[in-house]
C-alpha cells in the first residue's frame, strides 16, 4: 500500500496555471478545484490510480485554457454548462474509475470522492455579455431535439484507455430457470453500404430536421428520416435480407486528425466535409464518398472528420433468462443509452465499448478503448427488454421499457420481449484517433453513445422470432 495525492497537500485547492500574458483568462481568473488526496491503494491499483490522478490534472488545465479562449462569450450561464459543468462529469468519471480500481484490488476507497467532482472559477473569471441564456439548458430525458449551446472540442487523452491495462470488469450474465427462453433470432441488414445517413433523429425530434446534431447511420427500413411515419415505414424497402422493416441507427463513427477536429484524417486527406472524400482507404474504412457534406446552417461542423464504415454488424433478439418472451408490437420505439451525459449525468447511459478478442472481459462506458494490433473496435448496444405491455412510445420515450432486474426477470407491470443486441465492428486506426458524432456541448465523450430502434417486422416474423426464441432455437442467416 502506498498513499497518492493530485496535488499539493497544502493547497485546499487544485488550481492550475493562470493564462499566459496577453490572454484574458475570463478577466485574470483560474479554475479552482477541490484537492484530491488518496491514500493506501493497493499496489495492484497504483498504476490505474496514478493514471487517473494526471487525468485530474490535465482536465483542470484543458478546462482553463477553454476559459481563457472563451473570454466573454456566450450569455450568463455560459461558463457553468460550456466548462465547468462537462469539468464536473469529466472528474466524477475519474473519481468513480479511481474508487473501482481500489475496491477491485481489496481496498477501501476514501469516502466522498464524488463530493470533489464540483469546481469554480476563482476571482476575476470569465465575464458574460449580457445575453439570454441558451434554449434547452436543462437536462432532457431523451437526450436529443433541442438547440446546444455555442461549444465544441474533445475527445481528450484521459479519454482513451489502452484496453491490455484494464481489469477485467465484465459479470456473469444471471443463470437461467426452467421457464428460460434460450433462443436467438438473428437479423443481416448490412453495414450501411447504401449511404443512409442523416442528422435526424425521428423518435426524439419527429418533424425536426437536423434534431440530433450528429450524424446517424441507418440499416434496415430505407428513406427514414425526422418526417418518417408508422405509415411510411410500413410501405418501405428494406436493407434486411429476410424482409425485417424495422429501423436501427445510431451516431457514425470519425477518424479524427492528430488535432481532434477532423481537419486531416489518418490518411493524410483534407476533410472539409463528413466525409474526407479525398482520403481513399480501403472497404470505406476512410475517406467514404456517399456521405452528405456539412451544412453550415445545421451547425454541426464540430463534427468532422471521416466516417468510418462497420466491417460488421449483428443485430441478435435474444430471450429472457427467467421466462418466455412475448412479442413486440409493430412500431414500438426504443432508445438505448444517453446522447447527453455529460449535461444529464450517467443515470441513463449505456455505451459499450470493447475490442475483439477482449468483449467476455472488458467492457468500458466512460473510455474509448485502443485495441492491440489485430484487435478491432467494438460497440455493443444491450437494448432494454421489459415491456409495459400498452405502449409503443412515452413522453420521456424510456417509461414504456425498462431493463431487466438484477435475477433477469422483468418488473412488475412488465412482460419480457425480445431483447435486442447490437454489435457493431470497426477496423480503425492505431491510436486516440476517433470519436463517435455529438452534440457540441458533449464533447465527443464515449459514454454519450447510443442506439435507436424501432420495430417494423410485420406479424408473421414478429411471431416467427418469439417462437424461435422460446423454443431454444437459433434462427437466422
Amino acid at each position: 500500500m502506498s498513499p497518492c495525492q493530485v496535488m499539493p497537500p497544502a493547497n485546499p485547492v487544485d488550481t492550475a496555471p493562470p493564462p499566459a500574458d496577453g490572454e484574458s483568462g475570463g478577466g485574470g481568473g483560474s479554475i479552482e478545484c477541490p484537492e484530491v488526496v488518496v491514500s493506501d491503494v493497493p499496489a495492484a491499483a497504483q498504476a490505474e490510480v496514478d493514471r487517473e490522478l494526471g487525468n485530474l490534472q490535465r482536465q483542470i488545465e484543458e478546462a482553463n485554457g477553454r476559459l481563457a479562449s472563451s473570454a466573454g462569450e456566450g450569455g450568463p450561464n455560459f461558463v457553468d454548462n460550456a466548462i465547468l459543468g462537462p469539468l464536473q462529469s469529466k472528474r466524477s468519471a475519474a473519481l468513480d474509475r479511481i474508487r473501482i480500481a481500489i475496491e477491485r484490488q481489496g481496498g477501501t476507497a476514501p469516502a466522498g470522492l464524488q463530493d470533489l467532482s464540483a469546481c469554480e472559477v476563482g476571482e476575476g473569471g470569465n465575464d458574460p455579455v449580457d445575453t439570454p441564456p441558451d434554449e434547452g439548458e436543462a437536462p432532457d430525458e431523451g437526450g436529443e431535439g433541442e438547440a446546444p449551446p455555442p461549444v465544441s472540442g474533445g475527445p481528450f487523452p484521459e479519454d482513451f484507455v489502452d484496453i491490455t491495462t484494464v481489469t477485467p470488469n465484465v459479470t456473469p450474465p444471471p443463470a437461467g430457470n426452467e421457464a428460460a427462453s434460450t433462443g436467438t433470432f438473428t437479423v443481416d441488414c448490412g453495414t450501411n453500404e447504401e449511404g443512409q445517413f442523416n442528422s435526424d433523429n425521428v423518435i426524439v425530434a419527429p418533424g425536426v430536421s437536423n434534431g440530433a446534431h450528429h450524424l446517424h447511420d441507418y440499416i434496415g427500413n430505407i428513406g427514414v428520416d425526422a418526417f418518417a411515419t408508422d405509415e411510411s415505414m410500413a410501405a418501405a424497402e428494406t436493407t434486411c435480407t429476410n424482409g425485417d422493416q424495422s429501423t436501427y441507427y445510431w451516431p457514425v463513427l470519425r477518424v479524427l486528425d492528430e488535432d481532434g477536429d477532423g481537419s486531416i484524417d489518418a490518411a493524410g486527406g483534407h476533410n472539409g466535409d463528413h466525409n474526407g472524400g479525398d482520403a481513399g482507404g480501403d472497404a470505406g474504412q476512410i475517406g467514404r464518398d456517399d456521405v452528405p457534406p456539412i451544412d453550415d446552417e445545421l451547425d454541426n461542423a464540430h463534427n468532422s472528420g471521416a466516417v468510418l464504415e462497420p466491417v460488421e454488424v449483428s443485430l441478435t433478439f435474444q430471450g429472457n433468462p427467467t421466462s418466455p418472451v412475448v412479442d413486440m408490437p409493430r412500431f414500438l420505439r426504443i432508445i438505448t443509452g444517453d446522447a447527453k451525459t455529460l449535461t444529464n449525468g450517467t443515470a441513463n447511459a449505456n455505451a459499450s465499448w470493447s475490442c475483439t478478442g477482449f468483449e467476455d472481459s472488458v467492457q468500458l462506458t466512460d473510455q474509448y478503448p485502443l485495441c492491440p494490433e489485430g484487435s478491432d473496435l467494438v460497440r455493443t448496444f444491450d437494448f432494454q427488454s421489459c415491456w409495459d405491455g400498452q405502449n409503443t412510445d412515452s413522453a420521456n420515450h424510456r417509461t414504456h421499457v425498462a431493463f431487466a432486474q438484477a435475477d433477469g426477470s422483468c418488473q412488475e407491470g412488465f412482460q419480457a420481449i425480445p431483447q435486442l443486441v447490437q454489435r457493431i465492428v470497426y477496423d480503425v486506426p492505431q491510436g486516440p484517433v476517433f470519436a463517435v458524432d455529438s452534440f457540441p456541448e458533449q464533447l465527443h465523450h464515449p459514454s454519450t453513445d447510443h442506439g435507436d430502434f424501432i420495430n417494423v417486422m410485420n406479424e408473421q416474423l414478429m411471431a416467427e422470432a418469439v417462437a424461435c426464441i422460446n423454443e431454444g432455437r437459433e434462427c437466422g442467416p
